[in-house]
């Protein structure tokens, strides 16, 4: 009887000691979209300005960013082609906007599995003196391969303090189990104007 004890005791050891080691495993890195971190592809379009740009990512990814009329849309592969392709890369979403130049890498022992990306989004109802729309803040989670690039959730900066920790927990929980196609984006913690703004129909 006490042999059967210590045996489950000592499984039940290692299995918080594997879930431990798993979690201490998950962290943060991170990359640069901005211009002179990136190539351009082409010269901008005399037409609108569209521009194109591929910028270095984590563990042989680009991040592919592709401006078109005051709106962009952020996409990852292994190529250029290969993040074209991806769902992330036909997101546009109705408002003005632009992500900042900072990405952030989610990875599982040293492997990246989702990237964050702070975005402001234009907001034609609130003014600023001259007239041009104020913007709202919001962070971004996408999913990385070598399943779909797309969006998991939104979590809007202005309406929760602890934007960052949720959009991490979000990247965690639920980016690797994410079906594109299938699952809806999710909200994460207060909705807010930033949100509102992108999810309106």
């Amino acid at each position: 009887m006490r042999r059967r004890a210590f045996i489950c005791l000592a499984l039940l050891l290692a299995c918080s000691s594997a879930g431990d080691a798993d979690a201490q495993s998950l962290g943060s890195t991170y990359t640069s979209t901005a211009p002179k971190d990136c190539r351009q592809v082409g010269k901008p379009s005399e037409l609108d300005g569209s521009t194109t740009r591929v910028c270095p990512g984590k563990d042989g990814l680009i991040v592919l960013i592709a401006e078109d009329d005051l709106r962009e849309t952020v996409s990852v592969g292994r190529n250029r082609k290969a993040a074209s392709e991806e769902p992330a890369a036909k997101v546009r979403f109705g408002p003005f906007n632009s992500s900042e130049s900072t990405v952030e890498w989610r990875s599982a022992s040293a492997k990246p599995f989702a990237i964050i990306q702070r975005w402001h989004i234009a907001d034609s109802a609130d003014p600023d003196k001259q007239g041009r729309p104020n913007t709202k803040a919001m962070l971004v989670v996408t999913r990385l391969p070598p399943a779909a690039v797309c969006h998991v959730a939104y979590v809007d900066a202005i309406a929760n303090p602890n934007a960052n920790e949720l959009a991490r927990k979000a990247a965690d929980d639920l980016a690797r189990g994410f079906m594109c196609g299938k699952d809806d984006v999710k909200i994460i913690g207060a909705s807010g104007r930033a949100v509102e703004l992108v999810t309106r129909r």
